[in-house]
């Protein structure tokens, strides 16, 4: 029973064609088309300013910071 050849994809994307129709079809593949490139996009915007972020770092790799204690509910002391 193995992998499925062509003939086999052939019959199963008839039916699918068939079942949902070819406008419905084209109309879930350009929906999904427009995610995958809007996700691209994304992807792209968060890279391009963490490339930026490196250069400004200091030369040592430190990072001065300061902490804040956040107050503590009544439950916890």
């Amino acid at each position: 029973m193995g992998s499925l050849s062509i003939w086999h994809w052939l019959i199963v994307l008839v039916i699918v064609a068939l079942v949902f129709g070819t406008k419905k079809l084209r109309t879930i593949g350009g929906d999904l088309g427009g995610a995958v490139k809007g996700f691209k996009e994304g992807v792209k915007e968060a890279e391009a300013p963490a490339n930026t972020d490196r250069s400004e770092l200091p030369r040592d790799h430190t990072v001065e910071v300061e902490t804040k204690e956040a107050p503590r509910s009544a439950e916890t002391r």
